[in-house]
């Protein structure tokens, strides 16, 4: 057996440190969402186009991401991750750049759909790698993080910068194009070993079916809740609250700049708590803000509901992220459930379109509180049957016997073999051991025979039992 092998079974980790060209993959395939609003608002004024209509844009884009997921998932590996990121952030580029260079309808789905099935390539590599590290958590917490600060960079600049739908996406072909250079070690960091791996044992069932199917569905609905809002929240702040673009351009900038108080806030919390109680409370959280935010109707209200939300909203995300890559350390979950997001996610815009048209933005947020609220449950299910209970400082000395620490200093174990503070608890397996009877010794004969025996009985006992021996 190899060294990593042999390493990586006793649990010690390859690398604490976090591969770059994940980070920049993340933040190149998840960049498009995060411009969902401007996007969809900029192509319904210069191209002339109902809210609908320009939501059915949007959520063409992003299905095709999601599609992208779903014919990759498990294939990264045997692909090969640069080559499959290199070819997604070439379509990104070429897609993206095609519906920035032209105003024809039909040309313009056409260039959103390719460059969302390069994202979703990208952000499928990047899903992948991120299972593979020691800390899916804390890898999905930086990618969110790179996101946002782009997000929040490019609100900022792109309404001094001129109207039209060709700026938003000029803005994520360019960054596709800027991460091509980080792919160039793409094949050494995303899953040490994973060829021999692929190869050794390619029809791997998947571990917790019923739990990822759940983790899945949920996610669908979850998704398309958040982004219903996100689609429609340019209209709401234009249309309802009586802002104009530069003002709710900032808004979305200040309140992206406050998800990164938030993602970062995750990061250094962890798996502390476990995933159950950020996931379950923090989609309660969201709930409450995505009502506040559709029933803006000035600059104070529709504020305070933008940034509140994009505050809870990334850090929520990085755990459900956290959740799947856990479920299978190949990533495939990681992949499907981050395919099955995306899906929700291009429901987002032409649901929130719909709903705001017929109902009212009003009614919209309230409906979308409510489904969130039914989602938590499920949610917070699958946290707690596949996160455990936590291993804290303490839980060993309590159940008494030495501390990890004291463990490790006296018998000279490896660090990474001790299980540390803030990581989850393996599960505990009841051996049921039959005590053997125990035999006696030709004293115990000598001393006392058997009952109603005589002592001459006595004596032929011990003299057989010392003959026997």
């Amino acid at each position: 057996m190899s060294s990593s092998r042999t390493s990586a079974r006793l649990g010690t980790p390859v690398s604490r440190r976090i591969p770059r060209p994940l980070v920049a993959l993340f933040t190149a395939g998840y960049l498009a969402p995060y411009l969902l609003p401007t996007i969809v608002g900029r192509l319904g004024d210069s191209l002339h186009l109902p809210p609908a209509q320009a939501g059915v844009i949007g959520s063409a884009l992003l299905m095709s991401s999601a599609a992208a997921g779903f014919t990759f998932a498990g294939r990264v590996d045997r692909i090969g991750p640069r080559t499959l990121a290199r070819c997604g952030l070439l379509l990104a580029a070429l897609g993206y750049g095609t519906a920035a260079a032209t105003s024809w309808v039909p040309l313009v789905v056409l260039g959103a759909m390719a460059g969302g099935f390069g994202s979703g390539t990208a952000t499928t590599v990047a899903a992948t790698g991120i299972a593979a590290q020691r800390d899916p958590h804390r890898a999905s917490t930086l990618g969110l993080l790179s996101v946002s600060a782009l997000a929040g960079a490019l609100y900022l600049t792109l309404p001094h910068l001129g109207p039209g739908h060709a700026l938003p996406f000029a803005a994520i072909a360019l960054t596709a194009l800027a991460t091509w250079p980080a792919t160039a070690s793409l094949g050494q960091v995303v899953r040490p070993g994973a060829v021999e791996a692929e190869s050794s044992a390619p029809a791997t069932p998947l571990p917790y079916r019923r739990t990822g199917l759940v983790l899945a569905g949920s996610m669908v609905c979850w998704s398309m809740a958040q982004n219903s809002l996100w689609g429609v929240s340019s209209r709401i702040g234009t249309d309802q609250a009586g802002l104009t673009e530069v003002t709710v351009g900032a808004v979305f900038a200040v309140a992206l700049g406050t998800a990164l108080v938030g993602v970062l806030g995750a990061g250094a919390l962890g798996t502390r708590l476990g995933r159950a109680v950020p996931i379950g409370a923090g989609t309660a959280l969201i709930a409450c803000c995505i009502v506040l935010s559709a029933r803006a109707d000035g600059l104070a209200s529709f504020a305070t509901g933008e940034i509140a939300w994009n505050t809870f909203y990334p850090v929520v995300l990085s755990y459900l992220i956290g959740l799947a890559a856990s479920l299978d350390p190949r990533g495939r979950w990681a992949v499907l459930v981050g395919s099955a997001s995306s899906l929700g996610t291009a429901c987002g815009p032409l649901t929130g379109s719909v709903l705001s048209q017929t109902a009212g933005y009003p009614a919209m947020g309230t409906t979308l509180a409510v489904l969130l609220l039914v989602l938590a449950l499920p949610l917070t299910a699958v946290a707690l049957h596949t996160s455990g209970r936590l291993l804290l400082p303490g839980t060993i000395r309590r159940r008494g016997v030495a501390p990890a620490a004291l463990v490790a200093g006296v018998t000279g174990a490896q660090a990474g073999a001790v299980p540390q503070p803030g990581t989850v608890e393996q599960p505990v397996v009841e051996i049921t051991v039959s005590t053997p009877q125990p035999v006696p010794t030709q004293d115990e004969f000598s001393t006392a025979g058997p009952r109603g025996g005589s002592a001459l009985g006595q004596s032929s006992n011990a003299n057989a039992s010392t003959s026997a021996r």
